[in-house]
């Protein structure tokens, strides 16, 4: 497919990319409501006492809540739409973030990060549909990129913001500011968010153009029926393989930089900043770089796969990062890393568009979602317990370094030319 020309896309309409653009900035709300515990976690072992496997169980508690959200998440957005269902998961989340200021224990913060974790696992379900909604597929890996670069637009935000309300007003007060974030973004929504074919703003042309691809099936597929299909495997199983490496980066990168290299809380903003933004790169990156192989003349099955090469080529020399003494060579190596994983999310979460109807896309993200969250859950359990006994990171990068490549060996295997799932029509009465 030919990029289309300036004058053509502005004849089109451009209307989806504002869409694009609110999506954007509720992921990054997201991450910085999470990853406020991620910059103040050395501090706060020491305030509040806490033991590396202590910690781990802090951060599974997330994760579990978040699993079970995103299998809740996926089907009620699929039920109840992206405008009802994203105004839900805000609303429950933001509370949840601000709630954290309540806690002085390890079990309040298990708690508080249990509620944060239901509320959360709605974002990317909806944001996905939502793209699935707004844009051809040929746009969407592209628009996946740009809304999941906000995940490391927050986890930059979150280092810069935190250590200066946190200093100035104490740990609380960095909990609660981010609830204003989030209920400015909820009034946005609710005024501004229309389905295409509702939306009073969207231009015929645009809309012809959003629904440009052949007709999709219409027909209501029960949620476990998903789960006879290969493709459907190929997407949790990815998720399930990948996903704990970003959740270890998120959780424990403060950690490790503190712990290896002496940073202070004054000081761990910067080198933080700088892998998040490398990882930005890395979101919008490998969704323009799918698409780059498609103007190419590649097939969608290869222009996706290709990119996700790239993407997990870029991840395997973090396994070396235990091995390097200075501190910006090791965050190059980390912020590679995280690029690669940004870029490989970017098409990751583009496939179940590829390969399912839209009406089925927030409960099939939903259902992969969750295998990732359990994955990362175990993957905290692992690092908790092997920080605790050795002290070492070693065999914790080398696992992360090689997910990549084996999670696309599996997504191959499962879905070797990314065809569309087929749904049988129900049979009428009688027949």
């Amino acid at each position: 497919m030919n990029k289309a020309s300036p004058a053509a896309a502005e004849s089109i309409g451009r209307y989806r990319w504002r869409v694009c653009a609110m999506l954007l900035a509720a992921t990054t709300i997201n991450y910085i409501d999470r990853q406020v515990l991620g910059v103040l976690a050395p501090f706060l072992q020491h305030e509040i006492g806490w033991s590396e496997l202590e910690y781990g169980y802090i951060v599974i508690a997330f994760q579990a809540a978040y699993a079970i959200g995103l299998l809740c998440a996926g089907a009620v957005i699929d039920r109840f739409g992206t405008r009802i269902g994203y105004a839900l998961a805000i609303s429950i989340w933001s509370l949840a973030a601000m709630g954290h200021a309540l806690a002085a224990s390890v079990l309040g913060f298990i708690v508080a990060r249990f509620a944060l974790g239901l509320g959360e696992a709605g974002n990317f379900p909806a944001a996905v549909k939502t793209v699935a909604e707004w844009f051809p597929k040929r746009e969407r890996a592209f628009a996946v990129g740009i809304f999941n670069a906000g995940s490391n637009i927050g986890a930059i935000a979150a280092p810069l913001m935190v250590p200066v309300v946190a200093v100035a007003w104490g740990w609380q007060a960095a909990f609660l500011c981010t609830g204003v974030l989030s209920a400015t973004w909820l009034a946005v929504w609710l005024a501004r968010y229309r389905s295409p074919e509702q939306h009073p703003k969207l231009s015929p042309a645009e809309l012809a153009h959003i629904r440009s691809d052949p007709p999709e099936s219409t027909v209501k597929v029960p949620w476990l029926r998903l789960l006879r299909h290969r493709q459907a495997w190929s997407f949790v199983a990815a998720k399930f393989i990948t996903d704990p490496v970003w959740w270890l980066f998120l959780f424990w990168l403060g950690k490790f930089l503190a712990s290896e290299y002496g940073l202070s809380l004054a000081k761990i903003g910067p080198p933080m900043i700088v892998v998040y933004l490398m990882a930005d790169f890395g979101s919008i990156a490998g969704g323009w770089l799918a698409g780059c192989f498609v103007r190419l003349g590649w097939n969608l099955n290869r222009a996706r796969k290709g990119a996700m090469l790239v993407c997990a080529l870029c991840v395997a020399p973090v396994a070396l990062v235990t091995q390097v003494d200075n501190l910006w060579l090791a965050v190059g190596l980390i912020g590679l890393a995280m690029a690669g994983h940004q870029g490989w999310s970017a098409n990751v979460l583009t496939l179940p568009s590829d390969m399912f109807p839209r009406q089925t896309v927030a409960s099939v993200v939903g259902i992969g979602g969750f295998a990732g969250a359990v994955g990362g859950m175990a993957m905290s359990l692992f690092t908790g317990a092997q920080l605790q006994s050795t002290g070492s990171y070693g065999t914790i990068f080398l696992i992360a370094g090689s997910a990549y490549v084996v999670a696309l060996l599996v997504v191959h295997l499962l879905a070797p030319r990314l065809e569309p799932a087929r749904f049988e029509l129900p049979r009428a009465p009688g027949s």
